[in-house]
């Protein structure tokens, strides 16, 4: 058994020069399936597992490792000219830096640590269309149906070959346009496929479905309908692959719609303390105010007393705690408060000290009733 697998190795990956190929396929595989298995290890907080790499606090993701990895086994490949047996050593650097950097493939693209949420799940399928896009390399398929040596370089092969890729290229484009992701990513492998995806209806959401179905809204209709009855079935069977494979996302992500309630709700406490504070604060400055205010007053109805009282009857204050007056004003303004005026007293209410401050948060004493 083991003589035949090893006889088969040497026929089918030796002998055909696929010995990098396979030993890249092999890192991309080992990379992804460790990888995996060690931030699962993480978030389930065992304790025998080492944790994350957070050096001076700093979290520093694989992907960094991966793109070493991938460095060293390209840049070695060009420096040691492709020979033996350093390409097939390259080889195996290189898949192991494609598992760790296409692992965290959606946090690259969304630019933010997604990694457990449900926009993570494109890392995913970014790893499975690389390994099975890779795995058909090895095993034969080539891209668009380029067969070589089954066509001559010059004459109608050369035409015949240039009007394959160019069909089977179109056909893919219209399958990816339609929304049509596998089938046409796939079908640059296997050009039949990439056919089925074409012919097919547009997914509702597709650009094909934006451009096309707004003037035939039966096909609209119907597009809907068959994403809600076969599409569904279908993401259905590759959530739970893929929780399987990956594991199962968290249920409320980083920025869910009630994660941000709960942190207005709390920003909006630690406003109203503030808020709260400062209040207190202008009331015991209004209160000092209004105290100098009555005094002033006092002094001027005595006889003989200061004028300290216009023509309208209300106290007018030093030049000093006018000043500081306009600054607090000004101070809640920058701070970005709303802006309260003290209303001016009436006729009666002219013994009675008042605030110049009035908080709206906070409830204003009743004017006593005069006689």
């Amino acid at each position: 058994m083991i003589n035949d697998l090893l006889d088969g190795y040497r026929e089918h990956i030796v002998d055909a020069h696929k010995q990098p190929l396979f030993l890249l396929l092999v890192g991309f595989v080992v990379s992804f399936v460790g990888i995996r298995f060690s931030v699962r290890m993480i978030r389930a907080q065992v304790r025998w597992w080492p944790g994350n790499i957070t050096p001076g606090g700093l979290h520093i993701h694989h992907m960094v490792f991966g793109l070493g990895f991938l460095l060293v086994g390209g840049i070695g490949v060009f420096a040691t000219n492709g020979g033996h047996p350093w390409i097939d050593w390259f080889g195996l650097c290189f898949g192991i830096g494609c598992g760790l950097v296409l692992d965290e493939f959606a946090l690259i693209l969304h630019l933010d640590d997604v990694y457990w949420s449900e926009q993570g799940r494109k890392s995913v399928d970014a790893v499975v269309l690389v390994l099975l896009g890779t795995a058909m390399l090895l095993t034969g398929y080539v891209p668009l149906g380029v067969v070589p040596g089954q066509s001559s370089p010059a004459g109608e092969g050369r035409w015949g070959l240039v009007a394959v890729i160019s069909v089977n290229a179109l056909v893919s484009v219209v399958a990816l346009v339609k929304g049509k992701l596998w089938t046409g990513l796939l079908g640059i492998m296997v050009p039949g496929l990439a056919w089925v995806g074409a012919v097919r209806l547009a997914r509702p959401g597709s650009p094909w479905a934006r451009w096309r179905y707004p003037s035939r809204p039966r096909r609209m209709q119907r597009a809907i309908r068959r994403e809600r009855r076969l599409h569904a079935r279908a993401d259905v069977a590759r959530t739970w692959l893929f929780d399987l494979i990956a594991g199962a996302p968290d249920k409320v992500p980083a920025h869910h719609t009630a994660t941000h309630r709960v942190a207005e709700r709390m920003a909006a406490r630690a406003t109203a303390h503030l808020d709260v504070q400062h209040a207190r604060a202008l009331a015991r400055r209004s209160a000092r105010l209004a105290d100098r205010r009555a005094a002033a007053l006092a002094a001027a109805r005595r006889p003989g007393g200061p004028a300290a009282v216009p023509p309208g009857g209300h106290p007018v204050a030093p030049e000093p705690e006018r000043q500081a007056l306009a600054h607090a004003r000004r101070r809640t303004v920058r701070a970005g408060r709303q802006r309260v005026y003290a209303a001016r007293p009436t006729a009666a209410e002219t013994a009675e000290p008042y605030a110049p401050y009035r908080h709206p948060r906070l409830p204003h004493p009743q004017p006593r009733r005069q006689g």
